[in-house]
């Protein structure tokens, strides 16, 4: 696996109002030297807000968590582009998390995951399957499951790309947890060893 380019843009965005916020809060998580991953507004507990973040190496401790709650809050406040009292939940990615960047898919390239696109490739737009071959324009997904008589490699271009997310499994799991811990342990912050989190961080109107 490669580290992630923190300079790389995001090829999975949203639309709408998360747009809009994404668009507020990415140049004040950037000069935090975090990464935005996602932003979701749903109706949960009224309405929530999750903002998903990480660093540049992948991690994202709760105190990482706390720290772009503080820093993104007030930015918010000002802006308000939401238009009723709503959760702010600050996450870091977790193990089956969303691939957002073309890095993403080289990172964790040889793993599961469930893609969705937003055009008709090889007769369907949802795929689940391996990662494989990833350049810079495309990447192949190898079916874990393929239907008898069906193709088991489909390429997708990023281009098409809607959605995509790696699937929990045990080789997954044990891989994350040595990847974070490598990372933790060339930053040289012992201070920083507790697992990934996230923080819920009050209210706002």
């Amino acid at each position: 696996m490669t580290q992630n380019d923190d300079s790389q843009p995001r090829i999975v965005t949203e639309t709408g109002v998360d747009a809009r916020i994404a668009a507020i809060i990415e140049p004040v998580l950037a000069a935090l030297q975090y990464r935005l991953v996602r932003v979701r507004v749903s109706g949960q507990n009224g309405m929530t807000l999750q903002i998903m973040a990480e660093r540049p190496d992948g991690t994202m401790t709760v105190e990482d968590c706390e720290a772009v709650s503080r820093a993104i809050s007030p930015v918010l406040d000002v802006e308000d582009p939401l238009d009723k009292a709503y959760h702010l939940e600050i996450s870091s990615p977790g193990i089956d998390r969303p691939l957002v960047r073309v890095e993403d898919f080289k990172r964790w390239e040889g793993f599961l995951a469930r893609v969705d696109t937003s055009q008709m490739l090889d007769g369907r737009k949802r795929f689940r399957g391996y990662i494989r071959d990833v350049s810079d324009t495309h990447f192949v997904i190898e079916r874990d499951q393929p239907a008898y008589g069906e193709e088991t490699r489909s390429q997708i271009p990023f281009s098409a790309l809607a959605e995509a997310k790696l699937v929990l499994t045990d080789e997954l799991v044990r891989e994350s947890l040595r990847a974070d811990k490598a990372a933790k342990q060339a930053r040289n912050a012992s201070d920083l060893e507790s697992p990934e989190g996230s923080a819920g961080d009050g209210d706002n109107a």
